[in-house]
């Protein structure tokens, strides 16, 4: 083979330290409200931080993959990390571990953006010149979507999840074989931000098939059928509890009124309350169709700066040019009211919640496609890798150096839109405010991690751990709004109580008492939960309106433990991963025999 395997395009090495100067500073910049104002909290920022928060305290018990949410609920707890994928939250946990809290949401940005930047670099450079890419990577790190997600949304997964797609788009379109990187990725992407692997495994499945009808050849349909599902089956561990166990939550609850799609249509304010909303529904429409109009015209910016860097980069002749331009006017089309029907027919698409959510994957585009633009023109469609024109070191070089302050004050101008974006803390939002309620009374629970058939409203706060009642439904709330409270002098049965262990994954109490009567914990029911009384496996257990686990005593000593067990599903989701991890290092090795026994030439 006389020239590269891939339509990379080489560039001036000398030009390198620049790029990655270049890379490092736009991230730099787009990150800089952040160092400048401190952290911005978003719609999502809290429920994240809790994660970390309680991933962290998990940790120090001892437990490294929590499955629980213990301060969710004011205490009683949820099953939220079987549900939320687990790599953002224990990056975030791992990085609160090593540096001050209040430092954790700056160097979980950054890393977020730098490795969007690097991310798209690497991909880019497989169809373009280096110099180039790295002006594309800057444009996806620091594109208006990125920067609205990241301060105003504060959705820090779906931020990070921004690393994987275009490693995703890299592997599945290469030239050489790139099975398990593309497994990988597709793992990676599952376990990092669930709506963000949905939009890529149906834009991987549209450009394949674009590319394979382009190419008259189906080698790229045929590796991705070997890499996606093993990357699903990576992922199983996570993924199978995850799917399996949304029959045991209300995980319908996640598209409620302001959270579905028909909401959210491109400068469609939603009204989903009747004439007469009350006050908190009121604001709540207010604030969502606010969001809705400040997406609007990121979105619009997007689909425009689409159509022209698709006409710029047409010349180019690239096979890169059909999958993505066509991928991009499929993602506006989806922007608009007429779309409805399709969100609710393929399956899982209405659980992204807000068709805006596919900026992620149009400002890659328009990045990938600005970045063809400004390289050299490849003669033909068709030609070999080796046909493609190199650029002169000191063309390269003068493309980057007035790229660097093109892009510099781009970025300065976006870095000013994040902090027009920028959220301020309000007392409660604050970080050292969430670490003292996290320590103290705990936080409101997630409806669609709410176990069946539970009203989380109802959990009263401050409630302690265990009471003694005379009834299993005594001490209820009377309203569904987590009232503080109110002990009933009247249902409580005078036993001796003795807590002695209540952590995350695993409460002991011994309880004296009197009669027979119901110990009633500060804890969500559900299924993964083993109860044993006596050393006997608890099978009377009365269910309440708030879901609290009731366990029947009787008159003296009972020795109470609950604890988490591996559930069937989750132990076929890890025997699924393990197999397909050996799958993956059986392959790999294999490739690894047959790239040695090439000779060289």
């Amino acid at each position: 083979m006389n020239g590269p395997a891939t339509g990379r395009v080489p560039g001036n090495a000398g030009t390198r330290w620049i790029e990655y100067a270049l890379l490092l500073a736009v991230v730099v910049i787009a990150v800089l409200p952040l160092a400048w104002r401190g952290t911005s909290c978003g719609q999502d920022f809290d429920f994240h931080f809790e994660n970390w928060l309680e991933v962290h305290h998990a940790w120090q018990q001892g437990v490294f993959y929590p499955h629980w949410a213990a301060s969710a609920n004011y205490g009683a707890g949820e099953p939220r990390f079987v549900f939320y994928p687990p790599l953002s939250w224990m990056l975030g946990a791992a990085l609160g571990s090593i540096l001050p809290w209040k430092w954790t949401p700056l160097a979980f940005t950054f890393l977020a953006f730098l490795g969007a930047a690097l991310s798209l670099r690497a991909m880019a450079q497989e169809w373009m010149s280096r110099e180039a890419a790295t002006i594309a990577g800057c444009l996806y790190a620091a594109n208006p979507y990125m920067l609205f997600v990241a301060y105003e949304r504060g959705a820090l997964a779906e931020l990070l999840a921004a690393t994987w797609l275009p490693l995703l788009v890299l592997f599945a379109l290469r030239r050489k074989p790139a099975a398990i990187p593309l497994a990988l990725t597709t793992a990676a992407l599952w376990l990092t931000n669930a709506p963000s692997a949905t939009m890529g495994c149906y834009l991987l499945a549209g450009l394949l098939i674009v590319a394979a009808l382009q190419q008259h050849s189906w080698t790229l349909i045929r590796r991705a059928l070997q890499g996606v599902p093993l990357g699903l089956g990576l992922s199983a561990f996570w993924l199978i509890p995850a799917v399996y166990e949304q029959c045991w939550v209300q995980i319908h609850r996640a598209i409620g009124p302001l959270m579905r799609v028909e909401d959210s249509f491109l400068f469609h304010p939603a009204h989903v309350f009747g004439p007469s909303p009350t006050s908190d529904e009121a604001f709540a429409t207010a604030y969502h169709n606010g969001v809705l109009h400040i997406a609007s015209w990121i979105a619009l910016a997007l689909i425009i700066a689409a159509a022209v860097t698709a006409a710029l980069a047409r010349r180019q002749r690239s096979r890169l040019w059909a999958p993505l331009v066509i991928a991009a006017a499929a993602i506006t089309a989806l922007q608009f009211r007429w779309s409805d029907f399709l969100w609710h027919l393929v399956p899982k698409l209405q659980y992204l919640q807000f068709p805006w959510r596919w900026m992620l994957v149009l400002g890659m585009i328009v990045a990938v496609l600005a970045g063809l633009a400004l390289s050299p023109k490849t003669p033909s469609n068709r030609a070999a890798p080796s046909a493609l024109p190199t650029r002169r070191p000191s063309s390269a070089r003068t493309l980057l150096y007035r790229s660097v302050a093109i892009l510099l004050i781009a970025t300065g101008v976006a870095s000013l839109a994040a902090a027009h974006f920028w959220q301020e803390c309000d007392e409660d939002d604050n970080i050292s405010a969430q670490i003292a309620t996290f320590q103290d009374a705990g936080f409101p629970g997630t409806d669609e991690y709410t176990p069946e058939p539970a009203d989380n409203g109802e959990i009263q706060q401050g409630r302690p751990p265990l009471r003694v009642l005379t009834s299993p439904d005594a001490e209820t709330a009377e309203n569904g709004d987590n009232p503080d409270y109110q002990p009933d002098p009247a249902a409580e049965v005078p036993a001796q109580i003795k807590v002695s262990r209540w952590s995350a994954e695993q409460m002991s109490a011994d309880v004296t008492s009197p009669r027979n009567a119901f110990a009633v914990l500060c804890l969500m029911d559900y299924p993964a939960w083993r109860i044993t009384k006596n050393g006997s496996p608890i099978s009377d257990a009365s269910v309440r309106s708030d879901g609290l686990v009731v366990i029947p005593i009787t008159a003296g000593r009972n020795q109470i433990e609950v604890r988490w067990v591996t559930t069937r599903d989750a132990w076929t989701g890890r025997g699924i991963s393990l197999a397909a991890l050996a799958v993956t290092l059986a392959i790999g090795l294999n490739d690894k025999r047959k790239a040695r026994a090439i000779p060289l030439r």
